[in-house]
């Protein structure tokens, strides 16, 4: 598994992540909070640096330096 996300990509992930699981800790009680907890997904997806819909569509923002 080699990673395919660039740093922008997976900073804007981790913002987008914790900020839904913010909203769904923060706001309980709307009825909308499961959404919030959808937030795991791209939190998980910047930790590792990979993304399986990316290899499904053939999508790759990492820099082409082998190391990765």
């Amino acid at each position: 598994m080699t990673k395919n996300m660039g740093s922008i990509d997976r900073i804007l992930r981790i913002i987008v992540g914790l900020a839904l699981l913010a909203y769904a800790v923060l706001f309980p009680d709307t009825g909308y909070n499961v959404w919030g907890y959808v937030g795991i997904v791209p939190l998980v997806t910047a930790l590792i640096g990979w993304c399986p819909a990316y290899t499904l569509i053939g999508v790759k923002t990492c820099s082409a330096d082998p190391k990765n």
